[in-house]
């Protein structure tokens, strides 16, 4: 009678240990610290436009609305949150992707700003600060490729067997969303070294 038991429960503990009692969690967790440090990017970039702008502003007071636009747009997207429980809807997804997206479209008017300005160029805090802005979108770019990899990774655990059975009897999990773009960003920008903008 003992040995039955013993056999039971040392066959319950390698099916649990099978179906993604540790992976799952582990799998969610990273993905949420994934997303974490997506937002941790923006908030970097939100901190840091204040300081191009200022700067910008220091030289091309003529070009106010481009400069409005941009503080307008990061006012935006700082509104715009999504938190690791929200990672699971899409349409909160989509309307952090188009916050996003509209601070980026923001910013391009300032790099035809600097190709006007030449005395905008020569000006080592300007450029210090559009090196910090572009090293910034790079980063936001490798947070958003990471997380997307840590979801793949996550969604493919709760789906796989035996996981899929931990995933619904014992987490109820869910599959989360992955960043995309907004249909915006699908289109190529258009670059011009004409005179108008």
């Amino acid at each position: 009678m003992r040995h039955r038991l013993f056999a039971v429960l040392a066959a319950a503990i390698i099916t649990l240990s099978a179906c993604g009692i540790n992976s799952i969690p582990t799998a969610e967790e990273e993905a949420k610290a994934k997303w974490a440090d997506v937002q941790n990017q923006y908030q970097r970039r939100a901190d840091l436009i204040p300081n191009l702008v200022a700067t910008v502003q220091g030289y091309a007071n003529q070009e106010r609305n481009v400069l409005t636009a941009v503080t307008e747009a990061r006012a935006s997207a700082t509104r715009v949150t999504v938190t690791p429980e929200q990672l699971t809807d899409p349409e909160a997804m989509r309307r952090f992707a188009e916050a996003q997206g509209r601070l980026s479209a923001a910013i391009i008017p300032l790099q035809r700003l600097q190709e006007a300005y030449p005395e905008l160029r020569s000006n080592t805090n300007f450029m210090a600060l559009q090196s910090q802005l572009e090293g910034t979108e790079n980063r936001i770019a490798v947070a958003r490729r990471d997380y997307n990899a840590a979801v793949q990774a996550y969604n493919t655990e709760i789906r796989t067997f035996p996981s899929v059975i931990g995933a619904r009897v014992i987490y109820g999990a869910r599959p989360m969303t992955p960043y995309q773009a907004d249909e915006a960003a699908q289109r190529a920008p258009t670059v011009s070294f004409g005179n108008s903008q």
